[in-house]
């Protein structure tokens, strides 16, 4: 009878965290600060492949959130990147605008 009362133990397997994902994050945060095209490519790839280890069955390794983490901050970079390059050529657009409605 007092075998329905003893608790039952379950034990989780740890799995060790992905080098890729801790790479992917890493890179993301350089593409913000020191170096922003490479680390941005480098954080999208590394974060994708990273991703394929954490979601096989059965899970190769941890840090889905990481990789994501990554993922999410290279596109944000590029997206950005875009912005500024549509900046950059508006200014010039306008600048050319002036310059060449002031000639006549």
């Amino acid at each position: 009878m007092n075998e329905q009362n003893e608790p039952q133990y379950i034990s989780a397997v740890v799995l060790p965290t992905s080098t890729l994902a801790i790479v992917s994050l890493v890179a993301g945060i350089l593409g913000f600060t020191i170096f922003p095209v490479i680390a941005t490519i480098v954080a999208i790839v590394t974060g994708h492949m990273a991703r394929k280890e954490t979601r096989a069955v059965p899970p190769i390794a941890g840090g889905d959130g990481l990789a994501t983490a990554g993922i999410i901050m290279g596109y944000v970079q590029i997206g950005l990147l875009v912005v500024g390059i549509c900046c950059f050529i508006a200014y010039f657009v306008f600048v050319a605008g002036l310059v060449f409605t002031n000639r006549s």
